[in-house]
């Protein structure tokens, strides 16, 4: 049986890294949600739940895939 995905080591740690990244900015914006004088709140707060959601996908992907 071959494997669906291929990915190198590398390409593991690059993967965590870019969901890391998803990471750190979905924090950022749920911390800009919560300030009053920024507008949009609810759609930040949505943006950031996306974004975490790649950032999971990402790092189980780099996980199984990328013996991460």
């Amino acid at each position: 049986m071959s494997p669906i995905v291929a990915m190198s080591v590398h390409d593991g740690v690059r993967t965590a890294e870019v969901g890391y990244l998803f990471m750190l900015i979905a924090g950022v914006w749920f911390a800009a949600a919560e300030l009053p004088t920024f507008p949009f709140a609810r759609g930040r707060r949505m943006v950031a739940g996306v974004l975490l959601a790649i950032a999971a996908i990402l790092l189980i992907v780099a996980s199984h895939w990328g013996h991460y």
